[in-house]
C-alpha cells in the first residue's frame, strides 16, 4: 500500500508538501517555510546530515507522510533525531491521523522506516506534545515524560473578557499600573512589524537584550548571538510575514524596548518562539508581561483561539491563564554503545547533566552553527 524511501533533497516548499501539511495534524514547526529554512540554514556542515523519510501511496505516488529527521554525531555516538536544531518546540510526523494509523498498522511499511533509520547508536526524539500522533508506534517503544510541560492560554471572544477570565484581578490592576508608569516615560507604541526595516530593528534589539540576559551560547546562553541562528530567525520573520510568522515590537519614542517573534498556525493559534526585552531600564515596569498582554490582545482581534507559550515551566505563563500539557520523548539504542550511553545518562544524575550539556551544545562548522536538540528557549517577562 505504501512506498518508503529516503529523499534527502525533498522540497518542503513544493505544492505536494503544502497540500500534505494542510491536511495533516502536524504543528507549526513542520510548516513548509520552517522546515525548508531549518534544513537549508541550520542542518549544514559535517556533524549534521538530513534523514528525510518519505512515505507515498503505492498506487498514485501521492504523499502519505513525511518524517523529517537528521543524523547527528556526538563524539563517537551516532544519533538519529527529529529535525529540531534547538529551534522547534513540538515535533510530529507530517500526516493526518487516519493515514498515520494505516502506516503504523502496515508491518512492511514500519519495517522499512526502521531499516532506513539505521545505522545509529541511539534513536532519540523529544518534544512530543501530549496529543501528538503516537510516533513511538513506528518503533515499538513507549514514550516517557520529558519532565516538563508546554503552556497555552485559551483566548476568549474579546480582550476584556479574556483578562477577566484568565488573569487574576489583582494582576490586572498591577499591569495597568505598570502600563501607566511606562507611558509616563515617553510615547509608547505597540505594533506588528511589517516592513523589513522595522523587523531588522526589532531583531537587533532582541539580540542585544538577550545577549545581556542569557550570555554566550557556547556556555548554554542565547542562540540568537550565533550568526546562523540569527539569520534563521530573521529570515523566517521576513519570509513568513504574510502567512507563517509575526514579529511584534514595543517602541518607546524611537527606540525598540521589546520584541516577540511567533508562528501563526492554521488561523487559530499563535506560538511564541522568541522574545527580547529591555530589563535593564524597564524591569520595574514588567515590560515582558506588558508585551505579552498586547500580543494576546492582537491575537484576539485576529480571531485566534489560543496563545501558546510553548515548552518551559516558567511561572509567568500561569499568570496569563496558561494551562500545562505534558511533553514526551522516545528513545531506542541501536548498538552496545548506544545502550550504555542511554543506561548511564538515565541512571546517574551527574553524567546525565554532562550529557545534556554535550547534546545541547551548538557547534561552529565552516563559520556556521550546527546544533543539537535543546531544553526550551528562555522567554521570560519582567
Amino acid at each position: 500500500m505504501f512506498e518508503v524511501a529516503v529523499e534527502n533533497s525533498f522540497d518542503f516548499q513544493s505544492p505536494e508538501y503544502a497540500s500534505l501539511f494542510a491536511r495533516s495534524v502536524a504543528s507549526a514547526f513542520q510548516h513548509p517555510r520552517w522546515l525548508s529554512a531549518l534544513y537549508g540554514k541550520l542542518a549544514i556542515g559535517n556533524s549534521i546530515a538530513p534523514l528525510i523519510i518519505v512515505i507515498r501511496f503505492a498506487d498514485d505516488k501521492r504523499l502519505a507522510m513525511v518524517l523529517p529527521l537528521v543524523r547527528q554525531r556526538y563524539a563517537m555516538l551516532r544519533v538519529v533525531e527529529f529535525a529540531d536544531m534547538r529551534v522547534s518546540d513540538y515535533v510530529s510526523p507530517v500526516t493526518d491521523a487516519a493515514t498515520f494509523a494505516q502506516i503504523a498498522a502496515d508491518p512492511a511499511c514500519v519495517a522499512a522506516i526502521r531499516r532506513l533509520c539505521r545505522p545509529y547508536d541511539l534513536l532519540r526524539i523529544g518534544k512530543l506534545a501530549d496529543q501528538s500522533l503516537r510516533l513511538e508506534r513506528l518503533f515499538d517503544i513507549e514514550r516517557e515524560s520529558m519532565g516538563m510541560n508546554a503552556y497555552a492560554t485559551p483566548l476568549d471572544e474579546t480582550y476584556p473578557l479574556w483578562r477577566q477570565r484568565r488573569l487574576e484581578r489583582s494582576y490586572c490592576k498591577e499591569l495597568d499600573k505598570k502600563s501607566r508608569q511606562l507611558h509616563r516615560k515617553g510615547a509608547v507604541r505597540f505594533e506588528c512589524a511589517r516592513d523589513a526595516a522595522a523587523i531588522d530593528a526589532t531583531f537587533e534589539a532582541m539580540k542585544f537584550y538577550r545577549g545581556l540576559r542569557f550570555g554566550d551560547p557556547k556556555n548554554g546562553g542565547d542562540l540568537l548571538q550565533l550568526p546562523a541562528y540569527y539569520d534563521f530567525y530573521r529570515g523566517m520573520a521576513l519570509d513568513g510575514r504574510d502567512d507563517a510568522t509575526r514579529t511584534y515590537t514595543l517602541w518607546l519614542d524611537d527606540r525598540v524596548i521589546a520584541g516577540v517573534l511567533g508562528l501563526a498556525h492554521r488561523d487559530s493559534s499563535f506560538l511564541v518562539i522568541l522574545g527580547g526585552f529591555d530589563f535593564e531600564n524597564f524591569k520595574n515596569q514588567s515590560i515582558g508581561s506588558l508585551m505579552f498582554e498586547q500580543v494576546a490582545r492582537d491575537c484576539i482581534e485576529r480571531g485566534e483561539r489560543v496563545l501558546d507559550f510553548t515548552i518551559g515551566d516558567e511561572p509567568y505563563k500561569l499568570t496569563f491563564g496558561a494551562e500545562p500539557a505534558a511533553m514526551w520523548k522516545i528513545s531506542r539504542p541501536g548498538s552496545p554503545l548506544g545502550y550504555a550511553a542511554e543506561l548511564i545518562t538515565e541512571r546517574m544524575p551527574a553524567v546525565k547533566s554532562l550529557a545534556r550539556r554535550i547534546f545541547h551544545k551548538p557547534h561552529e562548522t565552516s563559520g556556521q552553527a550546527d546544533a543539537a536538540k535543546s531544553v526550551p528557549k528562555e522567554v521570560t517577562p519582567g
